[in-house]
């Protein structure tokens, strides 16, 4: 049984958000409604500027939204989108890192391409992310949370996934090494480990017999929500983690 959608608390409230890979019916889209039901003012981004400003537009009706198109693979990209977060709220708040490419392949048949776009997308796309909003929050004065989206599967191991699960336990290991060197300027960093949390693209990019099999792993026979996940990384970005930093929450009901 899925659970009531609770409603927001102002956990967030007066803060400026910016999300990554907002524009789906994903986790990405999940935190930013949440963000702005908890009262925050929230930049969108995503790599498809036709989905973004869809998704921003439906998002406006809860609060104060922006879209920037990004492509976390440009490091100009990147620091244009933390400018122009800055640029129209005046500041930044909260960075969650959401942006991620899946997909399986076993690796005696995965190119070196293939290995290289999941890297490049899913860990170092969060390092540069990362490593433009710390940049930021030390411009401001210190202060501030970031928020990456990993998975179980960087703990786990599943057939296909290798080049997934190396990006995934890398985003594991850049949250808790980059917290301590942004400890010192009162940043929090920390992770949520999904996982499944079940939309429409990851339905029609996993075969049914997969997602029975994954389903039937855990222990409330089903997948997450997208949202139940997002309100995990909203605890994060709030002041009630304010002592939690350098650490990879699962969002998992998952047994082994």
């Amino acid at each position: 049984m899925i659970p009531q959608y609770p409603p927001g608390h102002d956990l967030l409230q007066g803060k400026i958000v910016v999300v990554t890979a907002a524009a789906g019916t994903g986790i990405g889209s999940a935190v930013a409604k949440r963000c702005l039901e908890e009262g925050a003012s929230v930049v969108v981004s995503d790599w498809h500027e036709r989905r973004l400003a869809e998704k921003a537009a439906e998002l406006s009706e809860l609060g104060k939204v922006h879209a920037i198109t990004c492509d976390v693979t440009r490091e100009d990209h990147v620091q244009a989108l933390i400018d122009g977060a800055v640029d129209h709220f005046g500041r930044l708040d909260v960075m969650i890192n959401n942006a991620g490419l899946g997909g399986t392949k076993s690796v005696l048949d995965m190119a070196d391409e293939e290995w290289s776009k999941v890297l490049d997308i899913t860990l170092t796309g969060t390092f540069r992310c990362t490593r433009a909003a710390l940049k930021q929050f030390v411009a401001q004065g210190g202060g501030g949370a970031i928020v990456n989206n990993a998975s179980v599967i960087g703990w786990r191991a599943q057939a296909g996934q290798a080049h997934y699960a190396a990006a995934k336990a890398g985003v594991m290991a850049l949250t808790r090494c980059s917290a301590l060197d942004a400890a010192e300027h009162h940043v929090r960093i920390n992770a949520v480990a999904p996982s499944l949390a079940m939309h429409p693209f990851l339905a029609k990019v996993t075969s049914d017999e997969l997602l029975e099999d994954l389903t039937k792993r855990e222990a409330f026979g089903r997948a997450a929500e997208p949202w139940e996940v997002a309100n995990v990384m909203v605890f994060l970005a709030s002041d009630y983690a304010s002592y939690l930093t350098g650490e990879v929450v699962s969002v998992s009901s998952q047994h082994p």
